[in-house]
């Protein structure tokens, strides 16, 4: 009798290690920040681990999520699977522009060779240099009507700016607002947690806020966080304390970025 009881809780055991198919990672994920891994793109590819989202991927490759979503065929609300392939660009389609472009600069030169006008092509490229450059300033920028039309923002932390948003390449990309460890950190607007880990280089314990299709916001280095993923947060809800995860000094990195790129968070915050 005992050997066949034996038998039956061998079998039950067995029954339940079987493999089923990965859950998606956004319903692991529990807000805390034990992921031990961080999130390395490589070619413009990145394979999905547990605790990441597609929202963490997509703002360390400095994207909007819903470019990436649709590069990778993934509909709202963007679950992913341990394992799974991201991809952040579409190499089809930007070996087709590749491709275009360079059909259109031989056309050009043999234009050019049959019409004899060098000197027309010397005085048009300096306005096609200024309409890129022009093109690319006002990629970034964001419209005056957008700053407060739809999200309602304030400070997220009460503290000293150390260091301040700046345009260039490598420049700083948001606030640096320092205060005592432990110092609450809240919701600068309400929203959604997105992401709530730490698998992001240079960002500590972090927390990603979707306000809505344009808007993030980021809030790093916390020594403690007080919110999970996919839990709906007010303005001004405590979020986080103050640390120094991942940073030299103990304050608060904060970010927002307007459909996916970086912005100045001076131009959203009240002055007050």
């Amino acid at each position: 009798m005992n050997i066949q009881i034996l038998f039956l809780v061998i079998l039950f055991l067995s029954a339940c290690s079987t493999n089923h198919k990965p859950a998606p990672v956004t319903n692991l994920s529990s807000g805390k920040t034990s992921s031990k891994h961080k999130i390395h793109i490589k070619n413009n590819q990145y394979k999905v681990r547990k605790g990441d989202t597609l929202f963490s991927i997509a703002f360390s490759a400095n994207k909007d999520v819903r470019a990436v979503a649709k590069i990778n065929n993934i509909t709202p609300p963007y679950l992913i699977y341990p394992g799974q392939k991201i991809y952040l660009e579409n190499s089809k389609n930007k070996n087709k522009k590749v491709k275009k472009h360079a059909a259109k600069v031989v056309n050009s030169k043999i234009n050019i060779q049959k019409s004899n006008k060098q000197q027309k092509k010397e005085l048009d490229k300096p306005k096609q240099r200024e309409y890129v450059q022009k093109e690319q300033k006002s990629s970034v920028k964001v419209p005056k009507q957008m700053i407060s039309k739809k999200v309602q923002w304030r400070k997220p932390v009460i503290g000293k700016v150390i260091k301040r948003f700046s345009v260039k390449e490598n420049g700083y990309k948001g606030l640096l607002i320092a205060n005592k460890h432990g110092t609450p950190v809240r919701a600068a607007a309400a929203g959604t947690v997105v992401y709530a880990g730490s698998a992001l280089r240079g960002y500590g314990n972090l927390i990603i806020l979707k306000h809505n299709d344009d808007y993030l916001s980021a809030y790093a280095h916390n020594s403690k966080l007080w919110v999970k993923e996919q839990q709906t947060v007010k303005v001004g809800q405590r979020i986080a304390d103050i640390g120094n995860t991942d940073a030299t000094e103990t304050a608060l990195r904060f970010e927002i970025r307007y459909r996916g790129q970086a912005v100045n968070p001076l131009r959203f915050l009240p002055k007050d």
